[in-house]
Formats: C-alpha cells, sequence, structure tokens
C-alpha cells in the first residue's frame, strides 16, 4: 500500500483584534497535514464510516467512499438528483449513531422541484458491498422553494441526551436563499431556521413553535431557532449544546449557542453590511428579543465546517477547543474558549496559514485527529498531525 503524500506546513499565529492582548499570544509547535486523497470534485460533507474508509460528499451530486490508502470509489448509484448550480448540489452528509447496525444516513442537498429548488432532507442505507443506496426516503423539503442558486444552508447533526445517548432528532440547518432573506424574521416558511425533525420526518411534540397557539398564528412546527443568514456549520458541543456558525454578508458571520424557539436576529440585527458598503436595514447590531452571537468576525472569513476537540492527540490544551474552516483564506481557526463548550472565545489562532485551499469541512475522526475538505474542482481530503508525527 502506498503511503499517502506529506506535505509540511508552518503554524501561523493570528489574534482577533480585542479578543486577547498581545501577553497571551504562544509560539506552537508546527503542525502537519497528510494528504489521504485528491480530485474530489468541490467536496461538501465528510463521515467517517466504521471499518476506517471514509465517505464525501461531492457539490455536482455524487458520492464516494474513500479507502484508507486515498484510493477514490466511483460514484455510488441512488443518490437523489440535486439541483447543481452555484451553492446548490450534494452537499452535507451524516451517519446514523447506530449505523454499523443499521447502515443508515442522511443527505441533505439542493433539491429541484416547482418553483425553484430548496434545501431537503433524504435518509438512505448503504448497500452492503457500498456500491449505492438503497431504500431513499425524503424526510424533509424546505418550503417554500425559491428560484436562487445561493444559500442553501444544509449542515445536519443529531440530538442526544444530557446522558449522551441519542435522542432520535436531527437538526437541520437552513440558509434564507439571499433573495428571501426577510423570510428569516417570518415563522411561516422555512428559510433561514434551524430545524428540528425525528428521524423518521415527524415533528417532535416538544418544539417549541409546536403548540396550537403557534400553529394558529401560522408558524410551522418544524422551527427550532430562526433569525439565520447562511448556516455553514452545526454541532452538538458534548455536554449537549448546540453551535452553529453562519455567513454574514460583508463581514458578520458569527458563532451562535442555539437554544429553542430563539431569534437570532437576521437581517435586522449584524455586524455586517450589504455587499458595496451599504447598511442592511437600519444598520443596528442590537435589539431586544434578538440574540447576540458568542462570536463574530469582521472582515468575514466565510467560516465552513466546524468541531469540537475531544481528543489529546494535539495536546491537553486543545481538548474543548472549537476549531472552525475558512473559506474566504484558507486556513483553520482554532478557537480557545474561557469554559468548557461555553463562556466567551478567549483566544483565537490561525493555523495551517499557507494552505491556500478554501477549507469546506472539518471533523474529528475517531482516531481523535483533525480532517479537512478542501473544496475545489480538485478538492482534497487531508489528515492534520500534531508535531512529532
Amino acid at each position: 500500500m502506498a503511503h499517502p503524500h506529506r506535505i509540511w506546513h508552518n503554524l501561523g499565529l493570528w489574534l482577533v483584534a480585542g479578543a486577547c492582548s498581545a501577553a497571551l499570544a504562544q509560539t506552537a509547535p508546527a503542525l502537519r497535514v497528510e494528504v489521504v486523497a485528491t480530485k474530489l470534485q468541490s467536496p461538501w460533507g465528510l463521515a467517517f464510516l466504521p471499518d476506517g474508509r471514509f465517505m464525501v460528499t461531492e457539490r455536482p451530486g455524487t458520492l464516494r467512499v474513500v479507502e484508507a490508502s486515498g484510493a477514490v470509489s466511483a460514484p455510488l448509484t441512488g443518490v437523489p438528483t440535486v439541483a447543481a448550480g452555484g451553492q446548490g448540489g450534494l452537499l452535507d452528509v451524516l451517519l446514523d449513531s447506530d449505523f454499523s447496525n443499521n447502515r443508515t444516513l442522511y443527505l441533505c442537498y439542493a433539491e429541484p422541484g416547482t418553483g425553484g429548488n430548496s434545501t431537503a432532507l433524504a435518509r438512505a442505507t448503504l448497500a452492503p458491498d457500498r456500491s449505492g443506496l438503497q431504500d431513499v426516503r425524503v424526510l424533509f423539503s424546505q418550503q417554500p422553494k425559491v428560484a436562487s442558486s445561493a444559500h442553501f444552508g444544509c449542515r445536519i447533526t443529531e440530538g442526544r441526551h444530557a446522558g449522551g445517548r441519542p435522542d432520535g432528532h436531527l437538526f437541520v440547518a437552513l440558509g434564507e436563499r439571499f433573495s428571501r432573506r426577510d423570510d428569516a424574521q417570518r415563522l411561516n416558511n422555512h428559510h433561514g431556521k434551524i430545524i428540528r425533525i425525528g428521524k423518521d420526518g415527524s415533528v417532535p411534540a416538544d418544539n417549541p413553535f409546536n403548540t396550537p397557539a403557534a400553529r394558529r398564528d401560522g408558524a410551522l412546527p418544524e422551527i427550532w431557532s430562526y433569525g439565520h443568514r447562511n448556516p455553514q456549520g452545526l454541532v452538538l458541543a458534548p455536554d449537549g449544546t448546540l453551535w452553529e456558525h453562519e455567513h454574514g454578508p460583508q463581514g458578520g458571520d458569527e458563532i451562535n449557542i442555539i437554544a429553542p424557539g430563539r431569534n437570532y436576529g437576521w437581517p435586522v440585527i449584524t455586524y455586517g453590511e450589504n455587499y458595496g458598503g451599504s447598511k442592511v436595514g437600519a444598520g443596528i447590531s442590537a435589539q431586544a428579543g434578538m440574540e447576540q452571537p458568542l462570536h463574530y468576525w469582521v472582515p468575514s472569513i466565510a467560516p465552513s465546517g466546524m468541531a469540537f476537540i475531544t481528543s489529546e492527540r494535539y495536546g491537553k490544551a486543545w481538548v474543548g477547543n472549537l476549531v472552525v474552516g475558512s473559506l474566504k483564506f484558507g486556513y483553520l481557526a482554532r478557537l480557545e474558549l474561557s469554559a468548557p463548550y461555553g463562556g466567551k472565545v478567549l483566544r483565537e489562532t490561525k493555523l495551517l496559514a499557507d494552505l491556500g485551499e478554501r477549507v469546506r469541512d472539518v471533523r474529528q475522526g475517531p482516531d481523535g485527529l483533525l480532517y479537512l475538505l478542501t473544496d475545489s474542482p480538485n478538492g482534497r481530503l487531508l489528515r492534520v498531525l500534531p508535531p512529532g508525527n
């Protein structure tokens, strides 16, 4: 078996203005990047199969399995038809927590239909020979459909009980489709929302807007939170809190801790501005009844992918840190928090600053190491190695 090609990168340090003092700056040794696979077509979502293989979505509409050796499979059969174009296509993938027994996975994608397209979530079973998908069923379709190729959002994560057991629910982050940004403040549509549904597509009875009063007012019962722009990161922290990040317009990318029924403000409040420099709405960044982000970026880094580090592969000081990919600047941001899975961001470090590729997804693997997908017509799957390995 050929050894994957290794590329070395220096670890750059970058401190966000106001995030911490120069005295807190630390010099860190170099991380290393190992190339696992190449020639991926605009890869978007990554999952880890229990046998050591990887599953990767490609935005043009293909799903592939990557061998540990780096060999990339032919496209799997049975993948739903996607609206590929602009930001649309086959997007996130999530393996069910009981995948080893039920071989179930979930796909998030741009679904074509009457009136345009929208974000959809489908459930499927991976064939025993890994050649295709079986029993494909659409669990959710964002409404209404819009003639747009932008802002699909489309990250998925699985809910858990406080003790860590899966609770049978899925969270899906949905964009506001750009041309329909005001919909993010209205509860009669799915634009700019995070939804919560059962693994069978049902609506949980304890969703915040699944009440007789809310339904009478036209609120859709799937909605968990609203006022989002274009979410590109969604993770459940080990303590059970739901974290999301989203693209702002020109500046104002946000990290939010999501609570049920809360309004995260877009487009009424934002730390960004319209493309070209004009104000978004009244040009305000706070308003009563709307949540403030835990952290935001000005200028925008175009965040995509997000993971908590729970292993000690990079040292004990990294445990509990949050890592986020940057599409715009092509690096990995490490955020150190004042409390485990909460508090505030004390320090932000720019890692792999000379990578020079759009980081679309970042995940912690079963081996405790970080894995990246880089987004280009010749995208790569990368393994991030700690110093000395």
